[in-house]
């Protein structure tokens, strides 16, 4: 009959293994294991302890023995596991992210796991490890612009500085047009939103026209003022700004941000600022449209109303963008500006740099 070893502790191993079995913040498994070596010190056998315990009794005599071998630190971490060595070599991975990050397949733009499995012999499962565990991912892209402006600095800290610095008792406003908007019409009904599953829309759609939104976005209260027209030339640019000449009070400065589209510098667009002196324009770096705070409010027109929009009608179109300039001006919420010119040169720096770097390499 085969008897279970002995477990004999000391003052010092007995305190810590009561520990060990109390602690809060201990690995389950460890708690199972000090209580097993605890029992087995008492005199108890292996079947016994199971039926105490709740393991089973190769699990007891497995901690029974490893305790009697090593002590405290033998139940503490697991012994080591035999497994298969690994079958490849580190040239061979140094090679897969080397063609994954300076090569490409032939006829391709980008390797996929199947496709460099292929030409190195391995699995896919294999390259999508390697590619994980050095963090790869040939599928994914990121765009980026740089502006060229040759007045970037200056322009920049114009800007900049009218966000964070407004001039007194003037109106700063972030002007630009939502062109092309179209009135799209799903091509069938979908279904509505319930527990357990998303709504649906069809992927095709029925097309009816398209308007285009001027709008001027208030940067101190958030307030907008908006509207359509059929086109956006500078004969429609002239009549947006005379509607703001309109609906501010008069006599007030006026600064309007805008880009460097063409229309916006068309010299009847000129004239007519010359005969409005309490305007004046300030334009945004070109390729940096996104100093153009307006812009993060079509964003917000676009997700929560028209991406999601059926419009069997541009005068569809028009009335419900209408309807959310009116709710957005019952509460309008102003985009707070945060960045200093010197926060952002530092990054569009560090980009230009990793740029030049990434071109050398």
């Amino acid at each position: 009959m085969k008897v279970a070893v002995s477990i004999v502790l000391s003052p010092e191993e007995r305190s810590e293994l009561e520990k060990l079995a109390r602690g809060r913040k201990v690995a389950t498994r460890v708690v199972e294991r000090a209580r097993i070596v605890l029992l087995a010190a008492e005199g108890k056998q292996n079947r016994e302890i199971a039926e105490i315990s709740g393991a089973t009794r190769r699990t007891v005599g497995v901690w029974r023995h490893r305790f009697a071998e090593k002590g405290i630190a033998g139940i503490l971490k697991d012994a080591p596991r035999a497994g298969r060595l690994p079958s490849i070599g580190e040239e061979t991975i140094r090679e897969i992210v080397r063609k994954t990050t300076q090569e490409t397949p032939v006829a391709g733009t980008h390797w996929s796991t199947r496709s460099l499995a292929k030409v190195m012999g391995l699995s896919p499962s294999t390259i999508g490890r390697i590619w994980r565990r050095h963090g790869l991912k040939p599928h994914l892209t990121r765009t980026f612009k740089l502006s060229r402006d040759p007045k970037f600095v200056e322009k920049l800290e114009d800007v900049i500085g009218l966000y964070l610095n407004p001039p007194e008792h003037a109106l700063v406003l972030s002007v630009d047009e939502k062109s092309q908007i179209q009135a799209l019409d799903r091509t069938q009904p979908g279904l509505p939103l319930v527990p357990g599953r998303c709504g649906t829309m069809t992927h095709d759609y029925k097309r009816h026209g398209t308007t285009t939104l001027f709008t001027a976005l208030n940067t101190l209260d958030g307030k907008v003022i908006g509207t359509c027209m059929p086109r956006h030339r500078h004969q429609e640019w002239i009549k947006f700004l005379g509607l703001i000449d309109r609906e501010t009070p008069k006599g007030q400065e006026i600064h309007l941000i805008a880009d460097n589209y063409a229309t916006h510098k068309h010299p009847k667009v000129q004239a007519w600022l010359e005969r409005h002196p309490r305007f004046t324009v300030h334009f945004t770096p070109t390729s940096a449209s996104w100093l153009n705070m307006v812009e993060r409010f079509f964003r917000d027109l676009t997700e929560n109303r028209l991406r999601r929009g059926v419009f069997r009608s541009v005068g569809d179109l028009i009335a419900a963008i209408h309807e959310y300039l009116a709710r957005h001006n019952e509460a309008p919420k102003p985009f707070i500006w945060t960045k200093t010119a010197s926060d952002i040169l530092e990054k569009v720096t560090r980009a230009r740099q990793a740029l030049v770097k990434g071109i050398s390499d």
